[in-house]
């Protein structure tokens, strides 16, 4: 179970110290910490240190589920985007119809006919869990690289989405690290 008091002392110390969390942020902290608790055996602190980073980093440090490109219209989507309506949303954003099959199969809920499901946190966090878990996202899985032998926060980065931007999440994974062992 994780120590609410501690981790959101420790959150706005170590990864919002310029800005204070509005209350939708800890209202989605708080929903994101509960499928936490209740799925905390399914993955060490280490693995799930990478979670909440890679959470972190893929909602803009929000833990609310995001459509892609969520600064921009709907119908700058359909426009632009040649998967539309099949555009990335949830914690980590899922795109193409085969991924929304493949996780509407997995979870079973139509997320084709609907695809705005994925938003859901409920979804969106199975979701994550899953593709992490299994390695439905790339075909790594997060014990590739997080695992009793190994810590590569680095490396871990190919379960979500090749390299991009890895050094970076690796960071904040260790901070997660050290909050969620205080």
């Amino acid at each position: 179970m994780i120590n609410r008091k501690k981790f959101f002392d420790e959150y706005r110390q170590n990864l919002d110290p310029n800005r204070k969390l509005d209350q939708p942020e800890v209202n989605a902290l708080n929903i994101f910490l509960d499928f936490a608790d209740a799925a905390w055996k399914m993955f060490t602190v280490q693995q799930w240190s990478y979670i909440f980073a890679t959470t972190f980093h893929e909602t803009n440090a929000t833990f609310l589920p995001i459509k892609e490109a969520y600064w921009l219209s709907e119908d700058w989507r359909k426009k632009n985007l040649r998967y539309f309506p099949y555009y990335g949303r949830g914690y980590v954003q899922i795109t193409w119809k085969d991924n929304y099959n493949k996780f509407s199969q997995e979870i079973g809920e139509d997320f084709v006919k609907n695809p705005d499901l994925v938003m859901l946190p409920k979804y969106a966090f199975k979701i994550l869990i899953d593709g992490f878990k299994t390695g439905a996202f790339t075909g790594k899985k997060i014990s590739d690289y997080i695992n009793d032998k190994s810590k590569d926060y680095i490396g871990a980065r190919r379960c979500i989405n090749g390299t991009d931007k890895s050094d970076l999440i690796a960071t904040y994974a260790a901070t997660f690290e050290r909050i969620l062992t205080k």
